[in-house]
Protein backbone atom coordinates (compact mmCIF):
# COMPACT_ATOMS: atom_id res chain seq x y z
CA UNK A 1 0.00 0.00 0.00
CA UNK A 2 1.72 3.45 -1.02
CA UNK A 3 1.00 6.06 1.99
CA UNK A 4 -0.25 9.61 1.42
CA UNK A 5 2.53 12.20 1.73
CA UNK A 6 2.99 13.99 4.55
CA UNK A 7 2.83 17.99 4.30
CA UNK A 8 4.11 20.18 6.68
CA UNK A 9 3.78 24.04 7.12
CA UNK A 10 7.26 25.32 7.42
CA UNK A 11 6.20 29.08 7.40
CA UNK A 12 3.43 31.41 6.14
CA UNK A 13 3.19 35.27 5.93
CA UNK A 14 0.58 37.55 4.44
CA UNK A 15 1.22 36.66 1.13
CA UNK A 16 3.51 33.35 1.25
CA UNK A 17 3.13 29.79 2.70
CA UNK A 18 6.15 27.57 3.05
CA UNK A 19 5.54 23.48 3.27
CA UNK A 20 7.64 20.78 3.39
CA UNK A 21 6.56 17.41 1.04
CA UNK A 22 8.15 13.76 2.25
CA UNK A 23 6.88 10.16 2.10
CA UNK A 24 6.80 7.90 4.83
CA UNK A 25 7.81 4.63 3.00
CA UNK A 26 11.06 3.35 1.12
CA UNK A 27 9.21 3.43 -2.35
CA UNK A 28 10.82 5.79 -4.66
CA UNK A 29 8.82 8.68 -5.19
CA UNK A 30 9.97 10.73 -8.65
CA UNK A 31 7.90 14.05 -7.85
CA UNK A 32 4.43 15.49 -6.20
CA UNK A 33 1.49 16.83 -7.65
CA UNK A 34 0.29 19.70 -5.21
CA UNK A 35 -3.24 21.95 -5.68
CA UNK A 36 -3.78 24.79 -3.47
CA UNK A 37 -7.13 26.14 -3.38
CA UNK A 38 -8.79 29.22 -1.87
CA UNK A 39 -12.31 30.84 -2.70
CA UNK A 40 -12.76 33.91 -3.56
CA UNK A 41 -15.98 35.94 -2.35
CA UNK A 42 -18.43 33.01 -1.78
CA UNK A 43 -18.64 32.07 -5.55
CA UNK A 44 -15.40 31.80 -7.36
CA UNK A 45 -12.99 29.13 -6.02
CA UNK A 46 -9.26 29.72 -7.84
CA UNK A 47 -6.69 26.76 -7.68
CA UNK A 48 -2.76 26.56 -8.83
CA UNK A 49 -0.75 23.14 -9.09
CA UNK A 50 2.47 22.49 -8.88
CA UNK A 51 4.40 19.73 -10.59
CA UNK A 52 7.12 18.93 -8.10
CA UNK A 53 10.36 16.17 -9.39
CA UNK A 54 12.32 14.77 -6.73
CA UNK A 55 11.67 12.81 -3.49
CA UNK A 56 11.70 15.63 -0.11
CA UNK A 57 10.82 19.01 -1.26
CA UNK A 58 10.26 22.16 0.21
CA UNK A 59 8.57 24.59 -1.37
CA UNK A 60 7.21 28.54 -0.98
CA UNK A 61 3.93 29.81 -2.82
CA UNK A 62 3.64 33.70 -2.87
CA UNK A 63 1.79 36.23 -4.05
CA UNK A 64 -0.85 35.08 -1.97
CA UNK A 65 -4.00 37.52 0.08
CA UNK A 66 -3.49 38.07 3.92
CA UNK A 67 -6.01 36.86 6.34
CA UNK A 68 -7.39 34.22 3.38
CA UNK A 69 -8.02 30.02 4.08
CA UNK A 70 -5.78 27.79 1.60
CA UNK A 71 -6.18 24.42 1.30
CA UNK A 72 -2.77 22.82 0.19
CA UNK A 73 -3.98 18.99 -1.48
CA UNK A 74 -1.02 16.56 -2.85
CA UNK A 75 -0.47 13.09 -3.80
CA UNK A 76 3.10 11.51 -4.87
CA UNK A 77 3.98 9.98 -8.09
CA UNK A 78 5.72 6.97 -7.19
CA UNK A 79 7.42 3.62 -9.21
CA UNK A 80 3.98 1.62 -7.94
CA UNK A 81 1.47 4.33 -8.90
CA UNK A 82 -0.25 7.54 -7.39
CA UNK A 83 -0.28 7.91 -3.61
CA UNK A 84 -3.65 8.80 -2.36
CA UNK A 85 -4.53 12.29 -1.64
CA UNK A 86 -3.15 14.44 1.56
CA UNK A 87 -4.69 17.49 3.03
CA UNK A 88 -3.66 20.54 5.07
CA UNK A 89 -5.09 23.65 5.76
CA UNK A 90 -3.80 27.22 6.55
CA UNK A 91 -5.06 30.92 7.02
CA UNK A 92 -2.16 33.85 5.51
CA UNK A 93 -1.54 36.00 8.39
CA UNK A 94 -2.16 40.24 8.33
CA UNK A 95 -5.68 41.35 7.80
CA UNK A 96 -7.35 40.66 4.59
CA UNK A 97 -7.53 43.87 2.30
CA UNK A 98 -11.10 45.32 1.46
CA UNK A 99 -13.31 44.15 -1.35
CA UNK A 100 -13.49 46.59 -4.21
CA UNK A 101 -16.40 48.52 -4.97
CA UNK A 102 -17.10 47.06 -8.29
CA UNK A 103 -19.36 49.36 -10.87
CA UNK A 104 -20.57 47.89 -14.20
CA UNK A 105 -21.97 50.17 -16.86
CA UNK A 106 -22.84 48.89 -20.57
CA UNK A 107 -21.65 50.95 -22.77
CA UNK A 108 -23.63 49.15 -26.01
CA UNK A 109 -24.68 45.62 -26.43
CA UNK A 110 -21.90 43.64 -26.22
CA UNK A 111 -19.29 45.85 -24.49
CA UNK A 112 -19.33 46.35 -20.51
CA UNK A 113 -17.17 49.33 -18.88
CA UNK A 114 -15.90 47.44 -15.26
CA UNK A 115 -14.47 50.03 -12.83
CA UNK A 116 -13.76 49.67 -8.91
CA UNK A 117 -11.85 50.96 -6.02
CA UNK A 118 -9.29 49.57 -3.84
CA UNK A 119 -5.34 49.31 -3.48
CA UNK A 120 -2.59 49.97 -6.22
CA UNK A 121 -0.03 47.85 -7.32
CA UNK A 122 -2.08 44.41 -7.04
CA UNK A 123 -3.41 41.99 -9.59
CA UNK A 124 -7.31 42.59 -9.74
CA UNK A 125 -8.95 39.41 -11.31
CA UNK A 126 -12.67 40.18 -13.09
CA UNK A 127 -15.12 37.12 -13.70
CA UNK A 128 -18.28 37.05 -15.25
CA UNK A 129 -21.08 34.85 -16.33
CA UNK A 130 -25.03 34.90 -16.89
CA UNK A 131 -25.66 32.73 -13.92
CA UNK A 132 -24.31 31.77 -10.44
CA UNK A 133 -23.62 28.29 -11.44
CA UNK A 134 -21.48 29.54 -14.15
CA UNK A 135 -19.58 32.33 -12.01
CA UNK A 136 -18.61 29.30 -9.51
CA UNK A 137 -17.42 26.43 -12.13
CA UNK A 138 -16.25 28.22 -15.03
CA UNK A 139 -16.47 32.30 -15.50
CA UNK A 140 -15.42 34.21 -18.10
CA UNK A 141 -12.04 36.09 -16.69
CA UNK A 142 -9.39 38.58 -17.60
CA UNK A 143 -7.22 40.28 -15.04
CA UNK A 144 -5.13 43.72 -14.98
CA UNK A 145 -3.14 46.01 -12.52
CA UNK A 146 -5.68 48.96 -13.68
CA UNK A 147 -9.06 49.73 -12.08
CA UNK A 148 -11.10 49.67 -14.80
CA UNK A 149 -11.46 47.44 -17.81
CA UNK A 150 -13.87 46.77 -20.68
CA UNK A 151 -15.24 43.39 -21.76
CA UNK A 152 -16.81 42.10 -24.44
CA UNK A 153 -19.98 40.21 -23.94
CA UNK A 154 -23.11 38.55 -26.13
CA UNK A 155 -25.93 40.78 -26.91
CA UNK A 156 -29.17 39.90 -24.97
CA UNK A 157 -28.04 38.33 -21.69
CA UNK A 158 -27.44 39.40 -18.18
CA UNK A 159 -23.96 39.16 -16.58
CA UNK A 160 -22.76 38.93 -13.22
CA UNK A 161 -19.65 40.63 -12.25
CA UNK A 162 -17.47 40.08 -9.51
CA UNK A 163 -13.68 41.74 -9.29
Amino acid sequence: VIPAPVIHIESYSEDSISFSLKMTTNIKVSGYVVNIYWTFDTHRQEKRTLTIEGEKSIQKVANLTAHTPYEISAWAKTELGDSPLSFVHVVTSGTRPASPSLKAKAINQTAVECSWTGPRDVVYGIFYATSFLELYRSPHNSTTTSHNITVLVQRDEQYLFLV
